[in-house]
C-alpha cells in the first residue's frame, strides 16, 4: 500500500514543484537550474507525504494541501544544499548525485538554498493550493517559520555542529534531533491538519504526539542505516557521521538497542493515532515505513 501511495503523492507534489521552479527571466536560468537540481533529482518526499496523509486523515481536500506539501519539500531541499557545503558537513554526494555545490559552485549553491527557502514561504502564502482563509494561511506560515528557524531546524544544525567530538547523553542527542530533523517532520503533519480545515486543539495534540515519535524514529533509523547500509544504497557517503566524530544512536545505545528504540517510537506513533478512523491509514503506514526503509 505505501509504495502506491508514495508514488501517487510524489507525482502530485512533483508536478506542483515543477511549476514553481521555472525561471522567470533568462538571466536567472542558472540559479533556477541549481534550484531544480537540488529539488527534482530524487528524494522520498516523506514530508509532503505526511502533509497529504494528515490532510486525508481529517477528510480534507488535497487541493488545499499542495502549497504546504511544496513548502516543506522546498525547506528540506534548501537545508540539504546548505548542510552539504564545505563550511557545514562538507559532503560530495547526495541522492546518488554530486551535491549542488559540486555540480555548480559554492556561491551558486548558497543562493540556490536561499532561493528555495524563500520560495517555500511564497508557496504557503499563495491562495493557490492553500486554504482560502487568510487566517489559516497565516497560522501555517508561523508554523513553518518556527520549524525551519533557530528554534527548530536551524537550531538543530547549530547544536549538531557544536557537538562534533563531544559526548552527548541520550537526552542531549534527542534535543538535537528533535530540532534538526523532527521539527520539520512535526510541521509537515501540523500543516496537513491545518490545510484540512478540520483540525481542533485535541486533534492537533494527538497528531503532535504522532509526529514527535516519527520525527525521532526517522533520525534513529538514519543513524542505523549509516552503520548497516552502503553508499550506493543510501545515495550519500556511508559512515560519514562516525568518521566525523558525530554522536549517533548506535554509538550511544548500541546497534541492537537503537533498532529496538526505533520500533518503540513507531509503536508510540501508532498508539497516538488510535482515536482516528481508516482515513488515517496512510499515516500509520508511513510510521511503519520510516523504521523499515533501507535508504
Amino acid at each position: 500500500m505505501i509504495a502506491a501511495y508514495q508514488a501517487r503523492c510524489q507525482a502530485r507534489v512533483d508536478a506542483q514543484l515543477d511549476l514553481r521552479l521555472q525561471a522567470p527571466l533568462p538571466a536567472l536560468e542558472r540559479l533556477y537550474q541549481a534550484m531544480r537540481y537540488s529539488v527534482m533529482n530524487g528524494g522520498k518526499r516523506v514530508r509532503p507525504l505526511l502533509v497529504y496523509a494528515a490532510c486525508e486523515a481529517l477528510a480534507g481536500d488535497l487541493d488545499q494541501a499542495d502549497g504546504a506539501a511544496c513548502a516543506v519539500e522546498l525547506i528540506h531541499a534548501y537545508s540539504l544544499v546548505h548542510d552539504d557545503l564545505p563550511a557545514m558537513d562538507d559532503d560530495d554526494l547526495r541522492r546518488g548525485q554530486p551535491t549542488t555545490h559540486k555540480a555548480f559552485d559554492e556561491a551558486c549553491a548558497i543562493l540556490a538554498g536561499d532561493g528555495l527557502q524563500s520560495l517555500a514561504f511564497e508557496a504557503l502564502s499563495d491562495a493557490r493550493g492553500n486554504p482560502p482563509s487568510s487566517e489559516v494561511r497565516l497560522a501555517m506560515l508561523a508554523c513553518l517559520g518556527r520549524a525551519a528557524g533557530p528554534a527548530g531546524m536551524v537550531g538543530g544544525q547549530a547544536i549538531d555542529l557544536g557537538s562534533v567530538g563531544q559526548v552527548l547523553d541520550q537526552a542531549g542527542l534527542e534535543l538535537m534531533h528533535r530540532h534538526k530533523t523532527g521539527a520539520l517532520i512535526e510541521a509537515s503533519v501540523q500543516l496537513g491538519a491545518l490545510a484540512s480545515g478540520q483540525a481542533d486543539e485535541q486533534t492537533l495534540r494527538y497528531l503532535g504526539n504522532y509526529a514527535r515519535a516519527i520525527g525521532l524514529a526517522f533520525q534513529v533509523q538514519d543513524d542505523i542505516l549509516d552503520v548497516e547500509s552502503d553508499t550506493a544504497t543510501l545515495g550519500k557517503t556511508q559512515g560519514k557521521d562516525e568518521a566525523n566524530g558525530k554522536p549517533t544512536y548506535p554509538a550511544l545505545l548500541g546497534l541492537d538497542a537503537a533498532k529496538a528504540y526505533a520500533l518503540e517510537l513507531r509503536d508510540q506513533a501508532l498508539h497516538a493515532l488510535r482515536p482516528f478512523d481508516a482515513n488515517a491509514e496512510p499515516l500509520r503506514e508511513l510510521a511503519r515505513y520510516i523504521v523499515e526503509r533501507r535508504s
